[in-house]
């Protein structure tokens, strides 16, 4: 079985509609997909039919952005309940801090030599819920600044580069605590990938798990043999789920496709057996 926990649709940064995407994962025999778009549902619906008609499993998730001690760390949450009040108020705040973001980050570019317009993001992003760099990348890329996604974030919208700016985003222990009460599973999406290693070391995940937290990615692009294997190791030590999922993001993420990091059948049960709030 063909298990990928995490893929993004053109709901927010993929550039595939929720239906063509899941008939992207049944090409590629993928048997259970998880859509995980950044901090927005509004495709789940969308892709659960989709999933239906061709005969994949799709699991309803997010991608939420959070924050945790100094730096941007991203939450996966699976199963939760889309119309819990709560949830959708801290997805709600987060999506309105992501637009105001938009703003200060062409600002930034600006001061920087280089103009483009919100209505440039907007023609990128196209029907988007759920702003984000990747757009400001696709607008520099349609203005011929740079040639792709991936030359905008290494040198102009990437952490620490002349357009960056933080979004802001709820703490991370208050956001896991928010999916466990909507009935959510959450784990931890790439812990050692991006700015997010830094912060996330043992004793943190360690102090996590005690808040709620119920597995963590292991097997991600980011993640290189050496960290596969201890986190891994920090997965069994602490009791969570370690799952894998490819961060599909169809043309805007080159060289990735879906299935090539995965979930296996087993810690696919584990993560069923804790949906609803089940500890």
């Amino acid at each position: 079985m063909l298990i990928d926990l995490h893929a993004h649709s053109s709901v927010s940064d993929g550039t595939q509609s929720p239906t063509d995407l899941v008939a992207v994962a049944a090409k590629a025999g993928v048997d259970v997909l998880a859509l995980a778009d950044h901090d927005t549902m509004q495709g789940l619906a969308e892709a659960g039919e989709a999933g239906r008609r061709l005969g994949v499993e799709v699991v309803p998730a997010i991608e939420v952005s959070t924050s945790w001690r100094g730096a941007d760390v991203h939450l996966l949450a699976y199963w939760p309940d889309a119309h819990d009040a709560a949830l959708a108020h801290m997805l709600g705040a987060i999506r309105r801090g992501r637009a105001a973001r938009i703003s200060q980050m062409l600002a930034a570019l600006a001061e920087a030599g280089i103009e483009i317009s919100e209505a440039d993001v907007r023609r990128s992003a196209g029907p988007t819920a759920s702003l984000g760099r990747p757009h400001v990348a696709d607008a520099l890329v349609a203005a011929g600044v740079v040639q792709s996604r991936e030359e905008a974030f290494a040198t102009l919208v990437g952490e620490g580069m002349a357009g960056h700016v933080r979004k802001p985003a709820p703490p991370l222990p208050q956001a896991i605590a928010t999916v466990r009460q909507a009935g959510g599973v959450p784990v931890l999406a790439h812990p050692w990938g991006r700015g997010s290693r830094a912060v996330l070391d043992e004793v943190a995940l360690d102090e996590l798990t005690g808040a709620g937290l119920a597995g963590i990615e292991v097997d991600h692009l980011d993640h290189d043999p050496d960290d596969r294997e201890r986190l891994r190791a920090v997965a069994c030590a602490l009791g969570l789920v370690a799952t894998g999922g490819s961060d599909y993001h169809g043309t805007g993420k080159a060289g990735v496709a879906l299935g090539t990091d995965r979930t296996s059948p087993q810690a696919y049960q584990r993560l069923r057996a804790l949906r609803g709030g089940a500890v």
